[in-house]
């Protein structure tokens, strides 16, 4: 009788099994490693303009919108022949501001309202022309004779209303640590700006309060965030041994540097003669607790925080010469956003290893 052929199956040794698994978790861990490299370059150089050419524009220039060529900043008479004020949407202690339209696009028209306070709005005005970059609020045109400036307009509105805007349905997928974690990046990628702006050193001194500082700033349509209102940053230069004072009544609370309060105690009235000035480390000790309103209280953030605990208690040191810069602030935030990202892609390949 014929012996029926049979398959004999071979079994691989556990050392070639083990081998085997090492070399395709590593092809796996090589091939997360540069998805995720291209993912991190294509955020950090995101935002679609250069830093100091917005909307690619030359200087003097803008592009608003779907329209692909660059037209000059709008002239005093431009501006009164083509945009039509909507509605008043705003008013601070220097303007007020207006919701407009010009040749069928939104844009925010903000008129000098205190006639006492008309340095104040021009410096704003010059600090936005020599500052245009993609931290920057786009200028689309300016009258210096009838005190008003044209600016983009975005819908979203400043940072204040950030968390009603996360839980509106239309953006609940975003409303995650590391969408949040990428604003926090973005407001100290303006601040690391400022610090080493083309003018100079300049300081955020409207930030006296967590409310104040989110109402100077934009959230784009595209969650990014822009500085909007630069009617008060003075020049800090060492060399010249020129410091700032962030207006000239007292300053109190926890939110604002120590270097800032009244260091006389309360037995001496408040003199600002008498006030040291001090430098731009005094937004450093105000980055943790703004990024701790961006972080919120979704799944991840308090991981988050705690990835960041080392820099934030540097940020809050009390000498402001021990503060990190903030472009080490920038650098440390970029890190643990592609750890956690990593982490989150592949978790347990640590252990795996």
């Amino acid at each position: 009788m014929e012996k029926k052929p049979y398959l004999v199956r071979r079994e691989l040794p556990p050392r070639e099994v083990s081998s085997l698994s090492l070399a395709l978790l590593l092809a796996a861990v090589l091939l997360l490693n540069a998805l995720l490299y291209l993912y991190l370059n294509k955020f950090y150089t995101s935002s679609g303009h250069a830093e100091m050419d917005p909307g690619l524009c030359p200087f003097g220039h803008f592009k608003l919108g779907t329209v692909k060529n660059c037209s000059p900043w709008l002239s005093c008479e431009a501006m009164n022949r083509e945009v039509r004020k909507l509605k008043c949407v705003g008013e601070g202690a220097v303007k007020k501001v207006f919701l407009s339209e010009w040749k069928e696009n939104k844009v925010v028209l903000s008129q000098l309202t205190n006639s006492e306070l008309k340095e104040d709005f021009l410096h704003g005005l010059k600090m936005l022309k020599a500052l245009q970059s993609k931290h920057v609020v786009r200028l689309l045109g300016y009258c210096e004779q009838q005190f008003t400036i044209l600016t983009e307009y975005h819908p979203l509105g400043s940072l204040r209303g950030l968390n009603e805007t996360l839980h509106m349905p239309k953006y609940k997928g975003m409303n995650t640590w590391h969408r949040r974690l990428m604003l926090a990046i973005d407001y100290v990628s303006v601040i690391r700006y400022l610090h080493s702006s083309p003018l100079g050193t300049l300081v955020m001194c409207d930030s006296n309060d967590l409310d104040k500082v989110l109402s100077q700033y934009l959230l784009t349509s595209d969650f990014h965030i822009l500085v909007n209102d630069l009617d008060a940053l003075p020049l800090v230069n060492r060399s010249a041994g020129r410091l700032v004072k962030c207006g000239h009544r007292e300053l109190r609370g926890e939110f604002v540097a120590p270097e800032q309060r009244w260091p006389y105690g309360e037995e001496v009235p408040f003199e600002d003669d008498l006030m040291p000035p001090y430098d731009e480390k005094t937004d450093i000790w105000k980055i943790p607790d703004v990024s701790n309103f961006f972080l919120g209280h979704v799944e991840g953030s308090d991981i988050v925080r705690l990835h960041l605990f080392d820099i934030h208690a540097a940020c809050k040191k009390k000498d402001p010469a021990e503060r990190p810069s903030a472009q080490e602030v920038l650098d440390t935030y970029r890190k643990v956003l592609t750890l956690l990202v990593r982490e989150a892609a592949m978790p347990g390949t640590r252990e795996m290893l």
